[in-house]
């Protein structure tokens, strides 16, 4: 028998459905909630192992207020609702759910979001019982003796040797790829290929043929069988670079390769197993990406099961210095230059620097110190100068989506909501209309202009 679970929900057929699919697949259902009240009582009664939560419930209290209640008791739980406005997420977020799914959904999503979520849950307890497991080494490639950085190193150590999807999330330049390819090295697949596919360099109208493949003849110009990403790295490694990039429609396809370990080639009539595991990055917030529709929540919690988040650089200064020696024998060996140090000034300089491009920036920085200097030391380094106060703006500052949404809508107003051709919103951006028909897609302004 399985784990012992609380249904939290005050609609009767949702919550007698869901008692018939957990019993079915071996759980224990200790009792059916449906408010705050009637939960505290059954859960002190009966002590279940989890709780399942939906958010709007009979009475004044909701199935968030009863998740801080569940967090106090150490008691783990998943969301279950139709409730996936922004304010909402962020909400649950806070929270610390270990599953969010959306109704309706297959009885196959559920078990599948039960076994994640207890996966998760004895992947923190076993790091709660192992906080330091004395393992120190150094990850090739991984720079940096700071606390936030070795909790990093800790994560893809843990996680390494199991099949678990992995987010990556960080800013620019904090070194997502460089995790994806230390997780598949340290893992039973390293024999075979790693596949780095960046989602926002794919042309959309050709993700799906780079992804999964097409059969000969399945559309024009389809002349050959091309092989996609997940076939090359059957046995490997998938590291999908800027996933938030990802369309909706291919965002299903994905979905489908984590349920069922397969795909589908274009034009194909047959399916192919494939043994990937898949690690995603993104510097987005994909929980604004959910909310605002143009990210699946159940692709989102599918990838998210193990997340590991990448400090930026200003927030972990102690490692600026080793990481300048680094990159500085690095260089200096590559185009056999003599310099061998770096001035406390310049060092100085390095650390009291924000570094909006973090490691990267400032590698290519290093790289570039190396090539000008003409001595055997780096006295100094040009770094752009440092503004002390920001600049004062009215309200809070605006995203840059917020601002190109602005932007293009501001356009469409000035040429009457034409979109091409003479005195199209195209024209007056200096784009080509396709880029611009892309964009208010993407940003969800397609209604009305032609």
């Amino acid at each position: 028998m399985k784990e012992k679970i609380l249904i939290v929900e005050d609609e009767f057929i949702v919550a007698n459905d869901l008692k018939l699919m957990l019993m079915k697949a071996g759980y224990q259902v200790t009792g059916i909630a449906s408010s705050v009240v009637q939960a505290r009582k059954l859960i002190a009664d009966n002590k279940p192992d989890w709780v399942l939560l939906d958010i709007i419930l009979k009475g004044d209290l909701t199935g968030i207020d009863l998740a801080w209640e569940l967090r106090e008791m150490n008691l783990p739980f998943l969301y279950i609702s139709a409730n996936t406005n922004q304010s909402t997420l962020e909400a649950v977020k806070e929270t610390q759910p270990y599953g969010f799914m959306v109704k309706p959904f297959r009885e196959r999503d559920m078990i599948v979001m039960l076994d994640i979520a207890r996966y998760r849950y004895d992947m923190e307890r076993g790091c709660e019982l192992c906080t330091d497991t004395g393992n120190h080494e150094v990850i090739e490639g991984i720079i940096g003796k700071s606390k936030v950085l070795q909790d990093v190193v800790e994560k893809i150590r843990v996680v390494a040797p199991t099949d678990t999807s992995v987010l990556v999330v960080g800013e620019s330049g904090t070194g997502k790829e460089k995790v994806a390819h230390s997780v598949h090295e340290l893992s039973e697949r390293k024999a075979h290929p790693i596949v780095v596919v960046n989602c926002a360099a794919l042309p959309h109208a050709l993700i799906e043929s780079e992804l999964f493949g097409h059969e000969k003849g399945s559309f024009t110009g389809a002349n050959t069988l091309r092989i996609g990403k997940f076939e090359q790295a059957n046995g490997g490694t998938v590291f999908l670079d800027e996933i938030g990039e990802l369309p909706l429609d291919s965002q299903v396809k994905l979905l489908r390769v984590l349920q069922e370990k397969e795909i589908e080639r274009l034009g194909g009539n047959n399916t192919v197993k494939v043994n990937v595991r898949i690690v995603a990055a993104t510097n987005r917030s994909l929980e604004k990406e959910v909310a605002e529709g143009r990210f699946r929540l159940d692709l989102y919690y599918r990838l998210n099961v193990f997340p590991i988040e990448l400090p930026p650089l200003r927030e972990r200064k102690e490692d600026i210095v080793l990481l300048a020696h680094f990159f500085l024998n690095k260089y200096a060996a590559a185009s056999r230059r003599n310099i061998t140090s770096i001035s406390e000034k310049a060092l100085e300089q390095l650390l009291n620097y924000h570094w909006p491009g973090n490691i990267r920036e400032l590698e290519h920085l290093i790289e570039r110190s190396v090539l000008l200097t003409k001595t055997s030391e780096i006295e100094s380094f040009d770094l752009p100068k440092i503004v002390e106060k920001p600049i004062e703006t009215q309200g809070p500052l605006k995203s840059l989506e917020d601002m190109e949404r602005d932007h293009i809508m501001n356009a469409l107003q000035s040429s009457g909501g034409k979109v091409s051709g003479p005195g199209g919103a195209a024209e007056l951006l200096k784009i080509q209309p396709q880029t611009l028909y892309s964009k208010m897609k993407k940003l969800g302004i397609d209604k009305g202009y032609k």
